[in-house]
C-alpha cells in the first residue's frame, strides 16, 4: 500500500504523545499534553483518542482523560451518540471486520481463529466492540488510530500488541519514516533504553 501518511506533522505529533501519556503518565503530565494537544490538534481527533484509549488503557484512564479533556475542551460533549443505539450492532460488526482485515490484512483469518480460541466473547467483542463501535468511527482516519495505538502499547511495555500495531500501522498506510518519527517523540516520555526496544522490535517487523 501506498503510505497514506508519510510523516508526523505537529498535530499529529501531539496526538500520539498524548495517547502514550493517557495510557502511562500521571496526572500532571496528562494536563499538560492534553493542553499542548489542544493547541494544534483537531479537537474532534483529541476526542476520538480519549474514547478510544479505553480498549488499551482501561476505563479508568480513559475516564480521567475524558475529565480532563473536557475542562479544556472546545465545545462541550455531544448530547447523543451512536455508541448509544444498539441496534447498530450489525452495522458496527460489518464495520468491524472490514476494519481489523485492514489492520491485520494476511494475518486476520489466523488472528480471528486464535482469538476465538482463547474465547470466543473475545473475538465478538474485538471485532463488533473494538474494531467497529471503536476504531471504526467516523471523527479520526486509521493511520492516526494505528499511530495511537502504538503509543499506547509502546508506553506500556505492551509488545505482543506493539507487534501487530506495528504491522497495523504499515497495513494501512503509514510510513515506515512516521513509524520511526512516533518512537522519537515518545523517547521523553519511555526512556532512551525503552525506545531502543521499540526501534529494535520495529526493525525486526521491517525485516532489517
Amino acid at each position: 500500500m501506498q503510505p497514506s501518511l508519510t510523516e508526523l506533522d505537529e498535530a499529529t505529533r501531539a496526538l500520539v504523545q498524548l495517547g502514550a501519556v493517557i495510557a502511562a503518565g500521571d496526572e500532571g503530565t496528562l494536563r499538560a499534553s492534553l493542553a499542548r494537544a489542544a493547541r494544534v490538534t483537531p479537537a474532534a481527533h483529541i476526542e476520538e483518542l480519549v474514547l478510544q484509549s479505553y480498549l488499551f488503557c482501561g476505563f479508568p484512564r480513559a475516564l480521567n482523560a475524558a475529565r480532563e479533556w473536557r475542562r479544556v475542551a472546545p465545545t462541550p460533549a455531544p448530547t447523543t451518540d451512536e455508541a448509544e443505539d444498539f441496534g447498530l450492532a450489525d452495522e458496527w460488526r460489518e464495520r468491524g471486520e472490514l476494519t481489523c482485515a485492514a489492520v491485520y490484512g494476511s494475518m486476520y483469518e489466523k488472528l480471528r481463529l486464535n482469538v476465538r480460541d482463547l474465547h470466543p466473547a473475545l473475538d465478538a467483542w474485538m471485532v463488533v466492540e473494538g474494531y467497529g463501535k471503536v476504531l471504526g468511527r467516523p471523527g479520526l482516519d486509521l493511520p492516526r488510530r494505528e499511530l495511537c495505538i502504538v503509543a499506547a502499547c509502546a508506553a506500556t511495555g505492551q509488545d505482543r500488541q506493539l507487534h501487530s500495531h506495528l504491522h497495523g500501522a504499515l497495513n494501512v498506510g503509514v510510513s515506515l519514516a512516521a513509524l520511526q518519527q512516533t518512537i522519537d517523540a515518545l523517547e521523553e516520555l519511555m526512556g532512551a533504553e525503552r525506545a531502543r526496544s521499540v526501534r529494535l522490535l520495529l526493525a525486526r517487523v521491517v525485516g532489517k
